[in-house]
């Protein structure tokens, strides 16, 4: 049986002998339901790195920090660890709302790596970021329900803050690309219940589909209240955050024509992946949470952090900005090289099946 280490701040002082980073993930809030993966993929990978040597010659150690909190505070506490020289390092996922307010703070005085899939156009010096981005992972993927399904109008259902909302602005264009168009908008608050009114908007709109742009266990309550409402009969869905755990939760009532694009899931049935899942379950056992896309990015996120380092040779921002577009590193998402501090990767679609994914092709990431 898995144990989570909380690790409280007050047992972390300055040591010189180890390089401490920040791993900033959700212990509350909607995306507190992926959480303890986060943490768990990010101890396999530390754990990884110890065992090879660690960095610099020094043991890299996390330090984990609440990223379920509001923005500003997370922000406060993490730079605090930063002025008393406790991290070296930042690392996690976290919504796109703490990345704004945290980086201007630390970003160009340790190196920050952010592992959230997000809306794009991060490029504040010291940021190095992991995961996916809607040019190469929601484009693809419209133009191939266009394609395949017939999809010409879609309705958004977002929470309210600049990841959906900026996401949904650039699927406009995409939806236009593909011969199709938005026909309706919705932004929610974080922790929304009641989802009534959306989807009598929904219902009473030309929507075939709908973009899910909801967070962790905001868009569970979703599913299950779409699929309540009859609504999966007629409106397929596709979400860009939406991993095994948050499928399992929705339950299998509720997932009825339900498609996600990722750069991993758990499903993926590659060398690469099979070799990751055997590490985590023989560290973790086999009642720990799945390792989806979510939580793997952390695993991702620490391999990266810990590369940059090494292939700079040292803490330092700026030289470790002026390596990066050398740096490459491999893991569950194959061997993976930066380019403008964003890696690239290979994107895929799934569709649920029940509380699984059955992923069905990589995405063609070329520009129409």
């Amino acid at each position: 049986m898995f144990q989570l280490d909380p690790h409280p701040l007050d047992w972390f002082t300055v040591d010189d002998t180890v390089i401490s980073v920040a791993l900033v993930f959700p212990l509350q809030g909607a995306a507190g339901i992926f959480g303890p993966t986060c943490e768990l993929c990010a101890r396999l990978a530390a754990e990884e790195v110890n065992h090879a040597g660690g960095v610099l010659g020094k043991e890299l150690r996390l330090l984990p920090v609440d990223g379920g909190a509001e923005p500003n505070e997370i922000a406060d506490r993490v730079e605090a660890l930063v002025d008393l020289g406790v991290v070296q390092g930042v690392t996690g996922w976290h919504i796109s709302s703490v990345r704004q307010a945290l980086a201007p703070r630390i970003a160009h005085r340790v190196p920050y790596v952010y592992t959230a899939l997000y809306e794009g156009g991060e490029h504040t010096n010291g940021v190095f970021l992991t995961s996916e981005t809607p040019d190469a992972q929601l484009r693809p993927a419209i133009r191939l329900l266009a394609r395949e399904r017939k999809v010409r109008s879609w309705f958004v259902v977002g929470n309210d803050y600049v990841w959906p909302r900026r996401t949904a602005q650039a699927a406009r264009g995409y939806a236009h690309e593909s011969g199709g168009r938005i026909c309706g908008r919705a932004y929610l608050p974080l922790g929304t219940h009641d989802f009534d009114d959306v989807l009598r908007r929904i219902e009473h709109s030309e929507a075939d589909a709908v973009l899910m742009l909801l967070v962790g266990s905001d868009a569970v309550r979703f599913n299950r209240a779409f699929a309540a409402a009859g609504l999966d009969a007629r409106c397929l869905r596709l979400s860009t955050l939406m991993d095994e755990n948050m499928l399992m939760a929705s339950g299998p009532t509720a997932t009825a024509d339900l498609y996600s694009t990722a750069g991993f899931f758990a499903s993926l049935a590659n060398q690469d992946t099979l070799d990751f899942h055997g590490q985590y379950a023989g560290r973790f056992g086999i009642d720990a949470p799945a390792p989806g896309s979510l939580g793997e990015s952390c695993y991702e996120g620490v391999l990266l952090l810990a590369a940059l380092i090494t292939r700079a040779r040292t803490l330092d921002v700026t030289a470790i900005g002026a390596t990066a577009d050398s740096v490459s590193y491999e893991g569950p998402r194959g061997l993976l090289r930066l380019r403008g501090s964003h890696v690239r990767q290979r994107i895929y679609l799934a569709r649920a099946d029940g509380v699984d994914f059955d992923v069905l092709t990589q995405l063609d990431t070329v520009r129409p």
